[in-house]
Formats: structure tokens, sequence, C-alpha cells
């Protein structure tokens, strides 16, 4: 299965995937609420860069990380300058850089099918509420997977538009991004009716 998985010793590495799912989702939430101004975004940041080196990891991997969701960035921060003050909408839009590259951290230090697991057995007590743990275990799988593949997607559009001297950017990517993702998705939908999951 395609990860970010980075083998290592480190603390993060070493900590149960539950206990980082819940860490994150506490720490998540914190960011939400608490780092709603500059003051607050900066410490959030910090901490982040704090919370990387405990696992082994230094600015760099947390840069690249950042680079990795840097149109999802401008998209946002465009958006909400049209309707927020310059300082709200770079915090807004910080918070959320904050949380995924902490979500990251994630799958840098612990393997996929870790993280599948204990999905699952947190999840395992709502079968009396009728949920089934298994698919959303299943789905979450595919989620992790399709980003890798999708960013695969991107990096072949643009070597095949600098081969043939179309000019790179996001308004040229997009349509055949769209096509080659609708496709991967009906292929995988396939797939999983050939093997019998509904």
């Amino acid at each position: 299965m395609i990860s970010l998985y980075r083998p290592g010793d480190s603390v993060l590495h070493r900590l149960p995937a539950g206990v980082k799912i819940l860490a994150f989702a506490v720490i998540a939430v914190a960011v939400s609420v608490l780092a709603a101004s500059p003051i607050g975004l900066g410490v959030a940041a910090v901490l982040t860069i704090c919370v990387y080196a405990l696992g082994g990891f230094g600015p760099r991997e947390l840069v690249r990380q950042a680079l990795a969701i840097k149109w999802v960035v401008v998209v946002m921060l465009l958006t909400q300058l049209v309707f927020l003050p310059p300082v709200t909408a770079l915090t807004n839009t910080g918070r959320v850089v904050v949380v995924v590259v902490l979500a990251s951290l994630i799958t840098l230090t612990t393997r996929v099918p870790a993280v599948l697991d204990s999905v699952e057995r947190g999840l395992a007590p709502l079968r009396r509420l009728g949920a089934d743990p298994a698919a959303v275990g299943l789905v979450l799988a595919l989620t992790i997977t399709a980003i890798p593949v999708i960013a695969g997607f991107a990096t072949a559009i643009r070597e095949a538009q600098r081969a043939r001297g179309v000019r790179v950017g996001p308004h040229t990517a997009v349509v055949p991004l769209l096509v080659m993702s609708i496709k991967h998705s009906d292929e995988l939908a396939e797939a999983l009716a050939a093997r019998g999951v509904q």
C-alpha cells in the first residue's frame, strides 16, 4: 500500500497509532479554536516544529509537507481575501496548514495498516448502532492511497505538457487531472464490485 511512512525510532514512531490519532484530534480542535489570532497561530506553528523534531524530522520535511498542499492554500487564501480582512484570511489559512501538516506527521510515523486497525478498533462499539468499522477502514485506506496516486497523475501531466512545449500551469492541468482521477475512481469501483464489496 502506498503511504508516506518513513521508518524511524523516534518517540512518535514508538507511540501506538490510536494514541497519535486521539492526540491529533485534540490538537486539531485546539488549533481551530485557540489559534484564531496571529499570535496564537505563531504559537501553533512553533509547537508544530517541536512535534516534527520529536518525530525525528527537521524544518525541511515540514516545509515539504506544507508545499504539497500549496494550491489548496492559494485557493483558500484568495477565496477568503474576497470576503474577509487580510489578517483573518491569513490566520484561517494558516490554521488549516498547521492541521494538515500535523496530520501528515501521523502517516510519516505510522504504517497505514496500524492506522486502519486503530480506527476499526475505535469504531467497534458503534456496531450496535449499525456502523461497519471494516467499511470505514476501507474508505480510509482508499483515501490515503488515492492521495499519492492523484499526485502522481499531476506529475505525469506536468511532464507531458513540458514535453509538448505547453505552458505548465493550474489552468492547463485541471481538466486532464479531473479526467484521470475520475477514470481511476471508475476502475477502482469496478474492482471493488468484482470482489463483492458493496
